[in-house]
C-alpha cells in the first residue's frame, strides 16, 4: 500500500539531479528498516532505536489518514494511565561520514543501499515536507532542467515512488517487531512526538543477536479488538518532554512522564539519550 501522497505538505514542480556532493552522507542518522538494520549490523556498524509517543486517548475517525498512517507505523503501549503509541525508527548514526562513503564522494553499497538513501531527497514519510530549503542538496541539484521529481503533490519519478511505497510498507511490518524488539531490550522511555526523539544505543553485539531471532522466529502479535490488526500492549512508558506546558498535560492525564536533564548530552539514564527538534 502507498500511503496518499496527497498528504504530502508540496504544492510546486520540482526538478531533481543528484551532484553526488556527498552532504546528505554525513551527520545525519539513517532511517532503516529491519531487515536493512541486520545488514547494516552485520557489516559491523551500530544501529540506535528512537523512540517517541503518541497519545492515544481515543481512537480518531476512520478517515483520518494522517493518523492512520501514524497507527499503521506504530504499536500500543501505555505511559502511565495514559493509551500512547510508540513509534519506533532504526538509524545508523552517521557520524562525521557514512563508513560507506568513498574517498570519491560515492556509495560503497550502491547497489544494495537503503530505501531512504534511494528516495532523498524525498521523505516516505506521508505528513513530512518536500521542501528544498530542508534538504542539504545544493542549488544546482534543483534547476528546471534536471528531471521532474514531484509536480504539484504528485511524485513523478518512478524509482523514488516505488521506493517510497517499500519504505513504507516495510515501516507498517516492522512495526510488531519493532515492539518485541523494545520488549526484548527491555527499553521503556520514548520521547513525546513531534517534540524530539529518547535515542537508546543497544550493544552491536547484543542488537545484531535479538534482530537475528526476532527476523527467524515468527511472533504471535495480539489482535486489537478495535481494528482486528496485530497489535502490541506494553506497559508503563516513561514520556520525556522538555516543554513545561507538555509536561504538565502529561501529568493532568496521569502519564508516566518527566523532562529531560539540562546537560550537553541530555543523557537520561544509562545509554539513554533525548534528541529534541528543537534548538536549545
Amino acid at each position: 500500500m502507498l500511503w496518499p501522497i496527497a498528504l504530502y505538505r508540496s504544492f510546486v514542480n520540482l526538478h531533481f539531479a543528484c551532484t553526488e556532493c556527498g552532504d546528505c552522507c554525513r551527520d545525519f542518522r539513517l532511517p532503516l528498516s529491519i531487515a536493512e538494520a541486520l545488514r547494516w549490523l552485520a557489516d559491523g556498524h551500530p544501529v540506535e532505536v528512537l523512540c517517541e509517543a503518541i497519545p492515544w486517548p481515543l481512537e480518531p475517525p476512520a478517515d483520518d489518514a494522517g493518523a492512520a498512517y501514524k497507527r499503521a507505523r506504530s504499536f500500543a503501549a501505555r505511559s502511565g494511565a495514559l493509551p500512547v503509541r510508540i513509534a519506533v525508527t532504526l538509524v545508523a548514526p552517521l557520524g562525521q561520514a557514512c563508513p560507506h562513503l568513498q574517498p570519491d564522494r560515492r556509495c560503497g553499497i550502491y547497489l544494495r543501499r537503503p530505501m531512504a538513501c534511494r528516495i532523498y531527497p524525498a521523505d516516505a514519510n506521508p505528513l513530512g515536507s518536500m521542501d528544498p530549503a530542508l534538504r542539504r542538496c545544493p542549488e544546482a541539484a534543483w534547476l528546471p532542467s534536471g528531471p521532474p521529481l514531484l509536480q504539484g503533490i504528485r511524485c513523478v519519478d518512478a524509482s523514488t515512488h516505488s521506493a517510497i511505497a517499500q519504505r513504507q510498507q516495510a515501516a507498517v511490518a516492522d512495526a510488531f517487531l519493532h515492539a518485541a524488539l523494545c520488549a526484548s531490550l527491555g527499553l521503556r522511555t520514548a520521547a513525546l512526538a513531534n517534540e524530539g526523539y529518547a535515542v537508546h544505543t543497544p550493544a552491536r553485539p547484543l542488537m545484531l543477536e535479538v534482530l537475528r531471532e526476532l527476523a527467524h522466529t515468527p511472533v504471535a502479535a495480539p489482535i486489537d479488538a478495535a481494528t482486528g490488526r496485530p497489535d502490541a500492549i506494553a506497559q508503563n512508558w516513561l514520556c520525556l518532554s522538555q516543554r513545561d506546558h507538555s509536561l504538565a498535560l502529561l501529568r493532568s492525564a496521569d502519564a508516566h512522564c518527566a523532562a529531560p536533564p539540562q546537560t550537553p548530552s541530555n543523557t537520561v539514564q544509562g545509554d539513554v539519550q533525548y534528541l529534541s527538534w528543537f534548538a536549545s
